[in-house]
């Protein structure tokens, strides 16, 4: 059996894991667009942006890893065609693959903001691991930082930047940070801790375009306001990068379509990790998700699958994030379309609670996902809430003094 994994993140690297389980000894090709062995993203927008960790804080496994693995590493010559029917994979540099099992872990991309002067330098991306060394350079060098988009990534990024003592705006269409990921109330509130923190917001505001000439100098919002700039993170979204698996003839819906082993419609393929959308009985639909956790546990599953275990993918989606003295866990779904009812279980305020989205069942609510903010020891009790599906009290949810263990059994 040779195997091919295709893709530089911690998918990939897990995927040699997964397979190794099951596998000890069969050849492993691993391909990279970068020329970097396969490494997480959680770190290029903490620690290793905040300069607390240096580069190698990204990577889970050290070079010699792969070499003890017998992994045969390609970096910076990605695969650019892959044939399912012959079994064999041509990098961009025209060397040509052989494989029986393939992986496609290859992520996704950034997406760009098309306005004039986006092509300005100064204005930056956060993706790679070379996108969070060169950010974080331009923050020390910087005073006055504009971040276009209040998501996870900008918010994340305007702490790092007040963390260098730049002077921080944040330009967001929406009416609050994180308004559709989380809703207005809980939105509002990182609204505030970031505002708390020297963030000068502006809502309810787009981006038209950028001005400078050599660089950046600034940005124009569609107020006619321009907003003095000389560095601009955009973070408005990413996609799948499903390129690849659309041209080899995949079944392709917002993502590679698999079903619960991981299994792509091409026959011999795989996939994992932010291109991956499989089929979840839990939630009952198919799900992409883009979080740390998914590459992390679907590269492990999708590798086992690969080497013939019988593996059902079904997680509780999982994700954190570090915004100033704010630690944060978040598990479930929600559905874009859900009319899902939050319930709030301690004071925003203290700094210190948790929220719930929910949906009626019963003479009570089902919890859909569950989000703590310096509550720390919850998530186990969170995701058995969301296995479980079985109503609860809503009343009892938001009580403190309640066991969230109790409310689960």
């Amino acid at each position: 059996m040779r195997y091919l994994i295709i893709g530089g993140g911690l998918a990939a690297a897990k995927a040699v894991e997964g397979i190794r389980e099951h596998d000890p000894d069969a050849p492993i090709t691993l391909v990279t667009e970068e020329n970097h062995l396969p490494y997480e993203r959680p770190p290029l927008s903490k620690d290793v942006l905040l300069g607390k960790a240096g580069a190698q804080a990204a990577f889970p496994h050290p070079p010699e890893w792969y070499t003890e693995q017998g992994v045969t590493s390609i970096l910076g010559d990605p695969v650019v065609a892959l044939d399912p029917t012959a079994r064999t994979a041509t990098l961009r540099g025209g060397t040509g693959l052989v494989w029986d099992r393939a992986l496609l872990a290859t992520g996704s991309s950034v997406r760009p903001l098309r306005v004039p002067g986006a092509d300005l330098p100064g204005i930056h991306y956060l993706r790679t691991l070379d996108d969070s060394l060169s950010l974080r350079d331009g923050l020390r060098e910087s005073r006055d930082v504009v971040i276009v988009g209040g998501g996870w990534i900008g918010l994340e990024v305007a702490a790092a930047a007040r963390a260098n003592d730049c002077r921080v705006t944040l330009i967001e269409p929406q009416a609050v940070p994180l308004e559709r990921v989380v809703g207005p109330q809980i939105g509002a509130w990182f609204g505030e801790l970031h505002a708390a923190h020297g963030v000068r917001l502006r809502l309810g505001t787009g981006v038209v375009g950028f001005t400078g000439s050599d660089r950046v100098n600034g940005v124009v919002t569609d107020g006619d306001v321009t907003v003095p700039a000389d560095l601009v993170v955009v973070g408005v979204g990413i996609r799948p990068r499903t390129e690849l698996a659309e041209a080899a003839g995949a079944v392709v819906e917002d993502g590679v379509v698999t079903d619960a082993r991981l299994r792509t419609s091409l026959d011999g393929v795989w996939a994992a990790g932010d291109v991956a959308r499989w089929d979840s009985a839990l939630f009952g639909r198919r799900l992409r998700v883009e979080h740390w956790a998914n590459a992390h546990d679907g590269g492990l599953a999708a590798g086992r699958s690969m080497a013939g275990a019988d593996v059902h993918y079904d997680p509780v989606p999982f994700f954190y994030s570090d915004q100033y003295e704010a630690g944060l866990e978040y598990a479930g779904y929600v559905a874009s379309d859900s009319p899902a009812e939050l319930v709030v279980r301690g004071d925003p305020l203290s700094g210190e609670f948790m929220a719930f989205w929910t949906e009626p069942a019963g003479s009570g609510v089902r919890v859909l996902a569950g989000m703590h903010v310096n509550t720390w020891d919850t998530m186990d009790a969170v995701q058995s809430l969301i296995r479980g599906r079985i109503a609860v009290d809503s009343r009892r949810l938001a009580d403190p003094s309640v066991p969230l263990a109790d409310l689960a059994g």
